[in-house]
Parts: C-alpha cells; sequence; structure tokens
C-alpha cells in the first residue's frame, strides 16, 4: 500500500507537469490527439479477455504453497497468450495509424497523426510481449513495491528527459520517442528479476487449463475498457479532439486522484486471494469491513475536497489556453461523482475477483459496459461531455448494486442494508462536509501556492468531519486497522 501510495503522487506529480508543457508549447489540438491515441491503443487490452485477473487468481495458491512447477506452467501459458495479442496489436497499430486522422476530423497532417500512432504503440507493445506477464506474478505474491518502485525510478527520469527536450524546442514526436525507450526499461528488468526470483523453468509446459475462466473474465475487462477508455474515444469521434483535450485535463486530474485513492484502499486483493485459498472465512469477513471503512473515509474526504477545489485547479492549469473553455461546472461535478464511484465499486471488484468469481459475474459485467457504451453514444449528440460522463455514472450504479448482491449470497453472507447504510452515512457525510463550507468565505486563488494553502484547510477539515462521522458509526473497524498498522510498522 504505501509502495502503491508513493507511485500515484509520483505519477500524479509527473502528469501534471508535462501535460501543461505541452499543452503550452502545442495547442489543445496535438494534446488532444496525443490523450486520444492513447486511449485508442488502449483498446487492445480488449482481447486480453481479462487474462491478467484469472492469471493472478490461479497464482494465489500454488505462491501460497511454494509450488514452482505449478508456477511455471501458468506463466507459461500466460506469456504465450500475451505474446499473440502482441502480433495482433501490430496489425491493430497500422489500422489506427492508417485512419487516425479522418476518424477524429484532426486539422493535423496525415503524416503527424500516423507517425505519432506509432510511436505511442512502442512501450505499449514492449508489455505486452515481455512485461505484462512478470507484473502479474509479482501482484498475485504480494509484492506490487518492486514494480512500483522500478515505475517511479522510469516516470521520474521520463519526465525529466521531456522537459529537457521540450526546452530545447524539440517537437512532440522526438519527445514521445524518447518517452518510448524509456519505459522499455521496466519490462526488461522486470522479466530479468523475476525469471531469477521465482526459478521459473521454460521445460515446463504450459498450463492453459488453470487460466481457462480468461474468458469468463471477458465481461469484466470489456467494462474496465469502456471505463477507462470509451468516453475519450466517443468524445474524440463526436465531439472533436479540442474536447478530448478538455476531457483529458479532468481525467489527469480526476483519474490521478481515484488511482491515489485505490492504492490507499485497494491493495488488499492479493491479502484477500490468499485468505480464500486458506479458508479464513472470519479474518477475510472482518479484514473487508475494516478495508470498506477506510476506502469510505478516503473516498468521502478527498473526492468532497476535490470538488471543492478543482475548478480553481483547472483555472489555473489552463491560464493562457484560449482555444476552448476548460472551465465548465458539470464536467466537472459529473467527473467528481463518476471517479468516486468507480472507485467504491473496485472495492467491492477486488474481492469478487480474488475469489476467482469470474463466471458467476460476467453478466454484469457484459450490462455494465453495454449500459455505459449505449448511453455514451446516445447522449453524447444531445448532451456533449456531461453526458457521456452521466452515461458511466449510471453504469457504474448498477455494478455496485449488483456485486453488492452477489458478496451477499456468494462471499461474504452479508445483508444488503449493511451496504444501504454505509453508503447512505457516506452520503450525508458529503452533506455534512458541503454544509460546513457553505457557511466559510470562498476565496479564489491568484495562483498555485495560494491554491495550495486552500488545498491544505479543504483536505484537512474535510478529511477531520470524515473521520469524526466514521469514529461515531464504525468505530471497531477503524480501531483494528490501527491495530493492524501498529503490527506492519517497525517499532523502535
Amino acid at each position: 500500500m504505501l509502495s502503491s501510495v508513493l507511485l500515484q503522487i509520483v505519477t500524479i506529480v509527473c502528469s501534471f507537469i508535462l501535460p501543461r508543457l505541452l499543452l503550452r508549447a502545442f495547442g489543445s489540438e496535438v494534446n488532444g490527439a496525443v490523450a486520444s491515441i492513447t486511449q485508442f491503443l488502449g483498446y487492445i487490452s480488449l482481447i486480453e479477455a481479462g487474462v491478467g485477473g484469472v492469471t493472478r487468481a490461479a497464482l494465489y495458491s500454488p505462491l501460497a504453497h511454494n509450488d514452482t512447477i505449478k508456477v511455471s506452467g501458468i506463466m507459461n501459458a500466460t506469456q504465450s497468450f500475451f505474446k499473440k495479442i502482441a502480433y495482433i496489436f501490430i496489425g491493430y497499430v497500422v489500422v489506427l495509424a492508417l485512419t487516425f486522422k479522418y476518424i477524429s476530423h484532426a486539422e493535423l497532417s496525415w503524416l503527424f497523426t500516423s507517425s505519432l500512432v506509432v510511436i505511442l504503440s512502442i512501450s505499449v507493445f514492449a508489455e505486452y510481449y515481455f512485461g505484462i506477464s512478470f507484473v502479474i506474478l509479482f501482484q498475485a505474491d504480494q509484492r506490487s513495491y518492486i514494480v512500483t518502485s522500478l515505475q517511479i525510478v522510469v516516470l521520474i527520469l521520463n519526465t525529466f528527459l521531456s522537459v529537457l527536450l521540450l526546452n530545447l524546442g524539440l517537437g512532440i514526436h522526438i519527445i514521445k520517442l524518447v518517452s518510448a525507450s524509456v519505459f522499455l526499461i521496466r519490462p526488461t528488468l522486470l522479466s530479468i528479476y523475476a525469471r531469477k526470483q521465482y526459478n521459473l523453468q521454460k521445460s515446463v509446459p504450459p498450463d492453459n487449463e488453470a487460466i481457462k475462466q480468461r474468458w469468463n473474465g471477458f465481461g469484466h475487462h470489456i467494462a474496465y475498457c469502456i471505463h477507462n477508455y470509451t468516453d475519450t474515444v466517443v468524445v474524440t469521434i463526436v465531439l472533436g479532439l479540442k474536447w478530448a483535450s478538455v476531457y483529458a485535463i479532468y481525467h489527469l486530474i480526476l483519474n490521478g486522484l481515484g488511482r491515489l485513492v485505490l492504492a490507499l484502499t485497494g491493495s488488499s486483493a492479493a491479502a484477500f486471494g490468499n485468505m480464500i485459498a486458506k479458508n479464513e472465512q472470519e479474518v477475510l469477513k472482518k479484514r473487508f469491513n475494516m478495508t470498506e471503512t477506510l476506502s469510505s473515509i478516503v473516498i468521502v474526504s478527498f473526492f468532497t475536497s476535490a470538488g471543492l477545489l478543482l475548478f480553481d485547479f483547472v483555472r489555473l492549469y489552463t491560464a493562457g489556453v484560449k482555444d476552448i473553455e476548460y472551465v465548465n461546472i458539470y464536467v466537472g461535478v459529473f467527473f467528481v461523482i463518476s471517479e468516486a464511484l468507480h472507485c467504491v465499486k473496485q472495492n467491492y471488484h477486488n474481492l469478487v475477483l480474488a475469489a476467482g468469481h469470474y463466471k458467476e459475474t460476467q453478466k454484469g459485467a457484459f450490462v455494465e459496459a453495454g449500459l455505459n457504451l449505449g448511453l455514451s453514444l446516445l447522449l453524447a449528440p444531445v448532451a456533449g461531455l456531461p453526458g457521456i460522463l452521466s452515461a458511466t455514472i449510471l453504469a457504474t450504479s448498477f455494478r455496485i448494486v449488483d456485486y453488492a448482491f452477489h458478496l451477499k449470497n456468494n462471499i461474504l453472507n452479508r445483508r444488503i442494508s449493511t451496504m444501504i447504510i454505509r453508503h447512505s452515512i457516506n452520503v450525508l457525510n458529503v452533506l455534512l462536509v458541503l454544509l460546513v463550507f457553505k457557511l466559510m468565505p470562498n476565496i479564489m486563488p491568484a495562483n498555485y501556492f495560494e491554491w495550495t494553502v486552500k488545498a491544505l484547510k479543504v483536505v484537512m477539515l474535510s478529511l477531520g468531519i470524515t473521520l469524526s462521522v466514521n469514529v461515531v458509526f464504525y468505530k471497531e473497524n477503524i480501531t483494528d486497522f490501527l491495530r493492524l498498522m501498529r503490527g506492519i510498522l517497525p517499532s523502535k
């Protein structure tokens, strides 16, 4: 959890530095093109068919019992699968490079957009060909800190080199080509380290039986891809690259916050899988209740604060960019709600997948994906970007309810009223925070320093109110968490 939090902090800082510089140097259309192409490339992950999550679930038991032969068989099957995806990805990149200018209605030249597609695809290809399977292995073995530590180094190096190249006046293609080269470092080193650490044996036959549930995970993966990639794609096709740039700025801020929240609250999936593998039902239930309370505290305090601070930050961040208006109340509010609900959903999603319940929950995943895509296409022409975000909110809300019923009947055996009461308290908590801030004077910051001072006050007050509310209703869970942390952190 601690390494994940540090990664997200570094990611957020680096993410805010580069897009701001690119936006000012190249304008909204180029910034929108980079964001949109990145999302289009992400759609290749649809054909993963959910094999990543299935592999993690399959690895929990052999890792817990130190079964090297079983681990090698699963890894050989997984690597073979991802290499096939890498080859398919090459064909997808060719098609996207040929057509992106026309589907995005870009004013940029065809050579500009097609070459940018090829450059941005390099690091994605490397991940599929020899990196992603080892990331999954480390995650399943509760060693994500190895992956995150290496990613932190790569992010810092990439940001430093990109800023240097920008200051030298080089073009976007050279900058992104250097970035692609830097991002090759992580999969290369992970591959070398994993083979030594786990004594993986290539001679062991691929254990395709262990990942046979991958097609049952397909629905989950489609829902994930649509949540992460569809909005930008629909915005690009229906509204154009400048609106894609607006979306990218809000996504940068709120998705970054969402990743930070999930790093704080969602790092227990492998631990849940270990408990389920060992049939530790009571420990699982107690730990999940504790995690759910921690998640509620972080989500409510962080996203309520984001709603109060977002527009001042966007105004400062996009100062001097005049080709489109970036401060949009409806876009901001709907984006905050959408990302907050996604974090709530992930809390239940992690437990369901740790239990390996892919087939049992795939119908709900398909419905979520269909609602999100269908409503986005329906609402985009009439309601613009707020309509697209509304579709995501409705689809995510459905999935949360669907997961609640599955947990009740199959894993935790707890009442639905437990979830209803918890989230009712969360809503009242949000209203209480907003009421307190409504009674306080609202100062518009003139620079980043003033915004930071305001942000510290807002976050501390929001966190204080949220902690107080949860101590009243969930004191036992908070006590359990503090006791657990005392056991993890080193004593003097």
